[in-house]
Formats: C-alpha cells, structure tokens, sequence
C-alpha cells in the first residue's frame, strides 16, 4: 500500500496496529510504499516512526477483513453451456469484485448480502470447476462446481411397440448417468439409469412415430424414433 504524508525522510519503521511492516520504502520525503504484515480482522492505526518522532494522525488506519468463504452452492451443477443461475452462500462477501467458475469469469453477478451472491455460471468444459469469489479480504475458498455436456443417444431397442405402450426399452449413448426425464414424444416415460451409456424406460401409450429423448443437467439430448404399432383390426 502507498501511504501519504509529509516528513518521511529518514524513517525507521512503519506498524500497522502495533505489528511491523513486512516491508517498506521511502520513495520520497511525502511517500511510502508498505507491504502490510498479517493482522486480526478490523482497523490497525498506521503508525511511522523516525528517530526522535512518531506520526501523530490517530485517525489514519488500514482495515483488515476476513477472507470470503463459501459455504454451498445450488445449484452445484449445469450444462457446459453455462446460463445456469447459481446462489452461492457464504461469509464476507461484500465489496467483492469477482466470481469464477474454473478461472472464467461469471458472466453476471450480484452480491445480495455479505452472505449470499447470485452468479450467472460461463460456458465451460465438461467436469469439475471451481468457483471462487474475491472480496477485499482475497480470493475465497473454493467450491465444486459441475459441468455437465449434454446427453447424446445412439440407438434405442426396440424402436417399435404397441400402441398401448409397456414395452422395455434400452436406450444407449452417452452422458446419461445424469438422466432426469425420459420422453417418448411429449409423454413421460418411467426409467432406471444403468450406466453413463444406458438406460432401460417403459414406453408409455402413444400413435404414430415419435422422437425418444433424454434430458439431464447438461440438457436435452436429440431424438431418435420410436415407432407405435396399432393392434389388428378384424
């Protein structure tokens, strides 16, 4: 930090509430550049001392904050897209002036409370990324933060049934441990996730052809078809 003033030629040490500097300069007779030592949360008189004299502006303190922690994120996962709004709760965040998700940068946020920042999350590479918050105390712990690459499906067996629906069908592909929904057309499917490449889902009842598709955190995959036998009329 740079500190202001007049008479410093000369000078021997500088405090900040009573603890040394870890370092300072005396750049000229009316300035010092001082790296602050470490200190408790709050305000620290500034202090400069030469041979025969102290300064004397009482008022002149440098405050010290605690750095930002974060306790929890919801929600802590989304697309690789990014645009998934997030409320990231915590301690000392006010006055903070940056929010990442892997070392890129939020592309919105909004500090609501020393406790609590809303973030809208970036576009991002699928896996783990961690969001960390500055504040005037520093960079905050870090949180896990998701990303999720959409669902991508290769093949679903049997892609033909009975109107009347009931029929077990696999549906194999990629992405899929996150599975949400299941749709045959715009009716909802039951499934069971097996694996990240498949999962089994019970047709439900429909008509005609319809796209099947699969939705996770990471979005809505496409469609393959899925073929609807009418029963036999005599």
């Amino acid at each position: 930090m740079t500190i202001t003033g007049t008479g410093f030629t000369g000078v021997t040490a500088v405090t900040f509430g009573g603890a040394p500097a870890a370092s300072f300069t005396v750049n000229s007779a009316t300035q010092i550049t001082a790296t602050t030592p470490v200190h408790a949360a709050g305000a620290a008189p500034v202090v400069v001392t030469k041979p025969g004299a102290n300064s004397s502006n009482a008022d002149v303190a440098f405050f010290y904050v605690n750095s930002a922690a974060i306790t929890s994120l919801t929600p802590d996962q989304g697309p690789t897209s990014g645009g998934t709004v997030v409320t990231i709760t915590g301690t000392g965040f006010t006055g903070a002036s940056a929010v990442s998700f892997g070392g890129t940068p939020a592309t919105a946020f909004t500090v609501n409370s020393d406790s609590q920042i809303t973030a809208t999350a970036p576009a991002h590479a699928a896996g783990t990324a961690q969001v960390v918050v500055t504040a005037p105390g520093g960079p905050s712990s870090a949180a896990d933060y998701l990303y999720i690459a959409a669902p991508v499906i290769t093949s679903v067996v049997p892609d033909e049934g009975p109107a009347t629906g009931g029929t077990s069908v696999t549906i194999s592909g990629s992405g899929l441990t996150f599975t949400s929904a299941v749709s045959f057309g715009v009716n909802p499917a039951p499934f069971t996730v097996l694996s990240p490449t498949q999962v089994v889902a019970t047709a439900p009842a429909g008509a005609g052809t319809v796209q099947v598709t699969l939705t996770t955190p990471g979005g809505t995959s496409s469609g393959l078809p899925y073929n609807y036998i009418p029963a036999p009329e005599i």
